[in-house]
């Protein structure tokens, strides 16, 4: 199998594209398949020249840290919960997440994600416990990875800077479901940087990891907050 991989040395240098012959086991996680290219110290590429190691971020290996997010074969997702079959497969693309800067190889700087949510004090604080109407929905937001899968997708989110999509918009709705003191502060901040600007792509959703349904968020805030 070739596996064409897009490396960067540094957050400042171009980067570039370079291919792997990949013949290790038939049935595979893309992120067992990184770790098999990186098995020995000098790795080397398709054509048997050596090259550097190739960097990933991994933690868990098992969808629930969000470490792993890149975009393979076109479409955002965790290395370790893809996987691939050399047998019904010939070449296999990845890439970092377009959105966020890289640092080297694959791995990429998403603390935009926690700056926004620092900035903006979107957090439980004093906390409550969300009412029965609120608790199966309330659980499923809070099991959001900060991974970046939604933002890669979104056609509304470029850089972070005004629309912070999705992981945004289900944090502010968990603050509100466990702390109603701070309902009227996330009305304002989801208005300002979510609310109205949202397409409703629903891309977000697609992507998800851990399954999120995002719609459900935005629906109950979109109606405390009047959005249609």
């Amino acid at each position: 199998m070739k596996v064409n991989i897009l490396r960067q040395q540094s957050p400042d240098s171009e980067p570039y594209w370079e291919t792997f012959h990949y013949d290790g086991p038939k049935r595979i996680s893309v992120a067992g398949l990184l770790d098999y290219l990186n098995y020995h110290d000098d790795i080397e590429d398709e054509n048997g020249r050596k090259t550097t190691r190739i960097h990933w971020d991994c933690s868990c290996l098992q969808g629930v840290c969000g470490a792993c997010a890149m975009v393979i074969n076109d479409m955002p997702a965790l290395a370790c919960e893809t996987f691939i079959d050399t047998e019904t497969e010939n070449e296999l693309t990845l890439r970092p997440l377009r959105k966020f800067p890289v640092q080297r190889d694959l791995i990429v700087d998403r603390s935009v994600i926690w700056d926004n949510l620092t900035s903006l004090n979107i957090s439980i604080g004093e906390y409550q416990p969300a009412s029965q109407k609120e608790q199966a929905h309330s659980y499923q937001a809070a099991k959001c990875l900060k991974c970046g899968l939604c933002l890669e997708v979104c056609p509304n989110y470029t850089n972070g800077k005004t629309f912070f999509g999705a992981v945004f918009a289900n944090d502010c709705y968990l603050v509100t479901a466990r702390n109603t003191t701070k309902s009227k502060e996330m009305r304002t901040v989801y208005n300002e940087h979510f609310g109205g600007n949202c397409s409703k792509a629903l891309s977000c959703m697609t992507v998800c990891p851990a399954g999120i349904p995002t719609i459900t968020s935005m629906a109950k805030l979109n109606r405390r907050n009047g959005i249609k």
